[in-house]
This record gives structure tokens, sequence and C-alpha cells, in this order.
């Protein structure tokens, strides 16, 4: 059922994904909108909610663990010299109003604030489109406007001293199951072999279904990928990975993550023709 703070988004007709605006959550989840259930046009459910692992970990989202010190991912953070740490220092996203919408996607206005400030603006924009009787994919788009009168930036655990830790920006909590999801790219598998790296696309492919996500700029497609399979069933494409990412006062960040989401477990050639079709839909 569609409510004004949770619309369904539908493809063919069929509900394919809840969008949640207005979370009751504690702060040091950071508060935000976030996507769940996502599920295959099957029925079969492809994300988790505040999973015991990663409470803070909320379906399909945008979240960035370190914004001019802030964070707005939720759980602890990653302090230099110090390591993982419980701070004060929580954010939260705050929807502010649907600019558009449509049984098939949205067009949304954010409000980031911390400590009472509101430091960025976002303009969030999801569609959800058919591809085949079997796969669909989610257009995700994000805007961040820094809307104070100084620089600010974001960073990650990677770019405050923890080694393999580049995330923060748009993160998909995936679907945990017995067994450990495959991991591939166009020519390489496996969690160690693709985590890290910068790939036209990656996939995430469960014991029914299969995850396919696709930088749709060329912005995009030059953040690194952050993946885990073993530990837990996620992906994410970091905006700061090797260094932190500037935005000077009115200045605006951009990235599209297109998600295609199918029944089965797909092949690579299959992967790479449904990204083709998903991101010139």
């Amino acid at each position: 059922m569609t409510t004004p703070d949770s619309p369904v988004l539908r493809v063919a007709g069929r509900p394919v994904a809840r969008y949640v605006t207005r979370p009751e959550l504690a702060p040091r989840l950071s508060p935000r909108p976030y996507l769940h259930p996502v599920t295959t046009l099957a029925g079969t459910a492809v994300t988790e909610l505040s999973p015991a692992d990663h409470t803070h970990h909320l379906g399909v989202g945008v979240a960035v663990p370190d914004v001019e010190g802030h964070n707005f991912w939720g759980g602890r953070t990653y302090v230099r010299d110090r390591g993982p740490t419980e701070l004060d220092n929580h954010g939260a996203q705050r929807h502010t109003a649907f600019q558009l919408r449509d049984p098939d996607g949205f067009v949304e206005e954010l409000r980031w604030v911390a400590t009472g400030a509101e430091l960025l603006r976002e303009r969030r924009t999801v569609a959800a489109t058919e591809l085949t009787d079997a796969a669909w994919a989610l257009d995700l788009t994000f805007s961040l406007t820094n809307v104070t009168s100084a620089p600010l930036s974001i960073g990650s655990p990677a770019t405050n001293g923890r080694p393999g830790a580049a995330y923060g920006g748009f993160f998909w909590r995936a679907r945990k199951e017995s067994t450990t999801p495959d991991v591939f790219t166009i020519d390489r598998e496996g969690e160690q072999e693709v985590h890290g790296t910068r790939a036209a696309w990656v996939a995430l492919a469960g014991s029914t279904w299969t995850l396919i996500f696709a930088g749709a700029t060329e912005q995009t497609r030059w953040d690194q990928w952050f993946v885990r399979a073993t530990e837990y069933p996620g992906v994410g494409s970091c905006l700061a990975a090797e260094e932190r990412l500037p935005i000077l006062p009115g200045e605006t960040a951009v990235r599209r993550i297109v998600t295609v989401v199918a029944d089965g477990r797909i092949s690579r050639l299959e992967a790479a023709s449904l990204v083709r079709k998903a991101v010139s839909a």
C-alpha cells in the first residue's frame, strides 16, 4: 500500500520497492530515507534493513561516514590512530518534498543536517524500468550541493587511515543467505579481486537472484567499488576512496548508479547485455 511517506515503486504494475522517507530511527543510525524491501519481479527480497551485524545498514540509499567530520552513515566513526570510535557526531537526511512522484519513480529534495545546521541539500531522482520479464533496473541519481558559506569535504574510513575501508555514497545492503554470494565483473571474480577496483559494473549473485551495479556517468565510473560478500553482502560506490572529495560553497557533486535486479543467476555476457540496456533505457 502506497502512503504519503512510503511510496511504492512499480514495474509493469508489480510492486518492486518501498521508499521510506521519514523512518523512526535512533540518532546513532544516522536517520535517512531508504528503499526496503526491494524485490525481483518474481517477488524475491534482495535487501535487508537494520540486520544484526550492522544495524545502521538500511536497504538501499545514500550514506556517507564523514561530511566535514559528521557521520551520515551510522554506527561508529573511524578515527585516525584510535580506530572505530563511538562519537556523538551523527547527522540526518531529512525529506523535504517530492518534486515529482509517479508509480515508477520520483524526484525528491532532502536536507543533510548535523548539529542543527544544514550542510548539504540533495536532489534525488529514482526510476524503475522493466528490462525483460525477469529483470528490471533501479536508476538512482543523487546531487549534493554545499549550502554553507565554507568549503566542505567528504571522507571515508580509508581517507581517515583505515586500509581497505573506502565506502560512502550509494550503498545497497543485500539479502544475507546461508551461502556467500558470488561477486564478478566482466574480467574479475571474487570479493578480493573486485573490492576497491574500478569497473563498468559489478555483479552480486545469490541463490536465486542477481544484482548488477553500474556507474552511469563518467564521474561515477571513476569511483571505486566497495564490495562485501563473506562477512555480509553489500555493494557501494565510494565518493572518497583515496582522497577527500571537496565541495565548495554552492557547488554540487553528482553521481548516478543503475542497478539491474534480476531473477536467477546471471552470466557475465547476460550481465553486460542487461547493463547496456539499463543504462541506455
